[in-house]
């Protein structure tokens, strides 16, 4: 009996062992208290044009480029139909700009033995840096507004883009991550911040970027960083309604465009930069 007991307890700590080590696989520690700053972007030379950042392991310098014509007219035109739509009191369309399919890959979670992952997130456009306090005070100045007001505005801001967003990024919330839990997105993204960004829709377009995450609370950030997400909380809560917290803001700076779309011109040719 006592050797039997013996050997179930060694089968025992084997097993917790096992699990052990697979739950805690490839865990980092990203938070200090309640705030992270994430080390594998460096923005520094954004004004040159320029993005640094640890993808795959190694640092490297990455041009950040426009997003090309046809993107843009696709994208402003989709938003301008769903405000229509909204206003005749129609379902919008889960296909078009604002939810993106965000695939990343870097670290497996505890609850996974794979590191890639895909995620849907809601994403839009960030005012240049010239206009981004100007429409932070439009929204602060109009949030108490009717809704028909606030789609108005919306519409106006879609309708004169070119003299608004930046061209050159993507904005987005990180709305689930906090020390307790983790997204898989955030994982990945905070370790290898390269990542593809897909867009379901005809035509279909994707951008591989580099996602630089933004906690609200950290002292590091730049006033120009605060800015941002300052705006990307607004504009979400502008349409969405009020949250009781600031998330945490990404930036997905451009630096190649792909037309998925079937057919001629598409099939994933890459169209930014020109593929020779």
């Amino acid at each position: 009996m006592g050797k039997k007991f013996k050997s179930f307890q060694l089968v025992l700590f084997v097993l917790i062992l096992i699990t052990f080590q697979f739950c805690s696989r490839d865990r980092h520690q990203f938070w200090s208290g309640n705030i992270f700053h994430q080390e594998t972007v460096d923005a520094s030379q954004l004004e040159r044009g320029l993005i640094r950042a640890k993808v795959d392991g190694k640092w490297q310098e990455f041009k950040v480029r426009e997003l090309p014509e046809k993107f843009l007219k696709w994208n402003f035109e989709r938003r301008i139909e769903t405000i229509e739509k909204i206003r005749k009191g129609e379902m919008p369309s889960l296909a078009g700009p604002h939810n993106a399919m965000v695939a990343s890959h870097g670290l497996r979670r505890y609850d996974t033995r794979f590191t890639i992952n895909n995620a849907v997130k809601g994403m839009g456009f960030l005012p240049s840096k010239e206009k981004l306090q100007e429409i932070i005070k439009l929204l602060e100045s109009t949030a108490s507004e009717p809704f028909p007001r606030k789609l108005a505005i919306l519409d106006s801001l879609y309708r004169n883009a070119d003299d608004i967003f930046d061209k050159t990024k993507q904005i987005s919330l990180e709305l689930y991550s906090t020390p307790s839990f983790e997204t898989h997105t955030f994982l990945n993204e905070m370790f290898n911040p390269g990542v593809a960004v897909v867009f379901l829709d005809i035509p279909c377009f994707e951008i591989k970027a580099v996602a630089h995450l933004l906690h609200p609370d950290d002292p590091g950030l730049s006033p120009y960083e605060r800015d941002v997400v300052k705006y990307a909380n607004l504009i979400h809560s502008y349409f969405h309604g009020e949250f009781p917290k600031m998330f945490i803001a990404v930036i997905y700076y451009v630096i190649e465009v792909y037309d998925n779309s079937p057919g001629k011109g598409g099939k994933g040719v890459r169209i930014v930069p020109p593929f020779p």
